[in-house]
């Protein structure tokens, strides 16, 4: 077999599977954005995606700031610079622990539940009943999804920025011995209010990614369980490697 052709045929496979997500994408968009607009879905959506994920989203952001905090702490005092242990910690849970860490654990949870519950009206023939009925698939699963998606995350992310400051917080004074009144001053001087637009942003783009990548895959799901399950591990690792890969962009843009 001619290697150059294997290569090729690759190659012109990510493209033409990049294009489609890029359609997808467009139309989810125009339908998220443009009415007529089903709301008693967007409000499940809401709280599927955004307050059930509240407790998840915490224990995830205080214990990676509990640690986050352990180890500056471990490495500064190496050069005796433990005291920027609060303006480290509350720069890389804003910037990039926080809404990186919180979109992972949605896309494990969210991108996947998103993947079976469509792909399983696709096996059973759900969305084609719904062309039947003269109702629009993307404005009816697809867009209030990704509206959702992109409204909660950010939220979601706030609050992970608040605990996860505060897992430090306990850490430092409890564990390490600081002074916590000096440890709030420090950290509310030193963080800016770009710092936490930055990750907010990051988290809007990241919500679009997840559910961008559990529609998509639910959406073109192969028929059986087998094709569900696939539909399913392709959203969360698909939508695990587009948040690493688009915070790598987004943060070079935003330094």
């Amino acid at each position: 077999m001619n290697p150059l052709a294997i290569i090729g045929h690759g190659v012109l496979g990510v493209f033409r599977s990049a294009g489609k997500v890029g359609l997808f994408g467009m139309r989810g968009i125009v339908a998220a954005f443009s009415p007529p607009w089903y709301f008693s879905q967007f409000s499940a959506q809401l709280l599927r995606i955004g307050y059930f994920s509240l407790p998840v989203v915490g224990l995830t952001a205080i214990f990676t700031g509990a640690a986050l905090a352990l180890n500056i702490y471990t490495g500064g005092a190496r050069f005796n610079a433990e005291q920027f242990v609060p303006n480290i910690v509350v720069l890389g849970i804003t910037r990039e622990l926080g809404p990186v860490l919180a979109s992972l654990m949605l896309a494990g949870r969210v991108s996947a539940a998103m993947a079976a519950e469509i792909g399983a009206m696709r096996v059973t023939e759900q969305i084609d009943a719904l062309e039947t009925l003269s109702t629009d698939p993307f404005r009816f699963l697809v867009g209030p999804r990704i509206a959702a998606a992109v409204i909660s995350v950010p939220i979601l992310v706030l609050i992970a920025d608040i605990i996860g400051v505060l897992g430090g917080y306990s850490v430092s004074k409890l564990i390490l011995g600081f002074n916590g009144a000096l440890y709030v001053h420090n950290t509310v001087d030193f963080v800016t209010q770009w710092d936490v637009i930055s990750g907010l942003i990051k988290a809007a783009v990241f919500g679009f990614i997840i559910a961008l990548m559990g529609c998509y895959h639910g959406y073109h799901s192969q028929r059986g369980a087998q094709g569900v399950g696939r539909a399913t591990t392709n959203a969360v690792v698909g939508a695990a490697i587009l948040i690493f890969a688009s915070n790598y962009v987004l943060t070079t843009l935003f330094v």
